[in-house]
């Protein structure tokens, strides 16, 4: 059994300190949920094939943080007693196959939890474990294109993927790890192990509730580029500016929407600022004002007001900017753990 340290040297500290998670080796949204888990403190032990390579979106500084790795060849009777071992003694479990391969390998839920009755077995896929196309392949494109979500996004003309935000980590990664710390506290209040089904499709689906909603009482239009959300208001989109950089503007309630009118210098349309009739000519107005200075000289502009106008950084821009220095967003240029705990604050006095 192959051991490297690399991550674990010290004893982790937050919320999540003692619960230790066996991570079987994934892409996308496997690797991003332990990630989040070990940053609250969480003991992470992956597991991986001898002779693995460097994989970006598994590894690095960001996404392969905070870990122990184990080599173990799943497909020997060693290899998978050793992960059993490590199983016997872990709180949850996350892997990323297609539905049945850890089955055939001999660690599917019946094998674990047979070693591990209290674990908490996470599974990730796209699809889900069942269902008609369970064990069809497919990416974060298609799994968000079945639940309404994709074809909501982009301009009129086609839909645009918001890169694998929502699907791989939004629906994917972040309902995974609610679910897994979910299982822990339940089994720790002395309830059984579980197995955690999270798929993409489930999760897309869940995010896009409130459009859902929207559109069940008629203030959803189902075109794209044509409601309050999605770009189609002038006042919550993102528009040009003389160096060819962009701004994005989210003016929505009354008073800030004052505020913008006022910092462009344009027609007063408070009155009929939801009057979708009127839209094509605050954005030509919107459009041919913020055309005439630079990016940053907007954002100067705008400092101190509630006009909702901010800069469109780029990714190498982003880690710089005063508002991340001051609150460490970020640590030597990647994402720093989110979200943040502080010690309880008493009122005794």
């Amino acid at each position: 059994m192959g051991d490297s340290e690399a991550g674990a040297g010290s004893r982790k500290t937050g919320p999540l300190a003692g619960v230790v998670v066996i991570e079987f080796d994934a892409i996308g949204p496997v690797p991003f949920a332990a990630m989040m888990l070990g940053d609250m403190g969480a003991d992470i032990v992956r597991i991986i094939r001898p002779g693995r390579t460097y994989s970006a979106s598994a590894d690095g500084p960001a996404l392969g943080r905070g870990r122990r790795t184990v080599e173990l060849d799943l497909k020997t009777q060693v290899g998978r007693a050793d992960a059993l071992a490590l199983v016997a003694t872990a709180d949850a479990l996350l892997e990323g196959t297609r539905p049945g391969v850890m089955e055939r390998l001999g660690l599917g839920p019946a094998d674990c939890h047979a070693t591990n009755p209290t674990l908490v077995y996470g599974r990730m896929t796209g699809w889900g474990q069942t269902g008609p196309l369970a064990q069809e392949a497919g990416h974060d494109i298609n799994y968000l294109a079945l639940t309404g979500a994709l074809h909501a996004i982009g301009p009129a003309e086609r839909p645009i993927p918001p890169l694998n935000l929502v699907g791989d980590y939004g629906g994917g990664a972040m309902m995974l790890a609610l679910g897994v710390v979910a299982g822990v506290l339940a089994a720790r209040g002395g309830g059984p192990g579980r197995v955690v089904d999270a798929a993409m499709t489930d999760g897309a689906a869940l995010l896009s509730s409130l459009f859902y909603t929207l559109g069940a009482v008629g203030q959803w239009d189902d075109r794209r580029a044509a409601n309050l959300l999605d770009g189609g208001a002038p006042f919550y989109r993102c528009y040009a500016c003389a160096d060819g950089k962009h701004v994005a503007v989210g003016a929505i309630e009354p008073q800030f929407f004052a505020a913008l009118l006022a910092g462009l210098d344009v027609a007063d349309w408070r009155t009929v600022q939801h009057d979708r009739t009127r839209w094509p000519e605050m954005a030509a107005a919107f459009e041919a004002a913020f055309a005439t200075r630079p990016r940053d000289a907007w954002a100067d502009h705008f400092a101190g007001t509630d006009a909702c106008v901010t800069p469109v950084l780029d990714l190498a821009e982003a880690p710089h900017h005063p508002h991340n220095v001051a609150r460490g967003t970020f640590i030597d240029g990647y994402p720093a753990p989110a979200p943040r705990f502080a010690a309880a604050v008493s009122n005794e006095r």
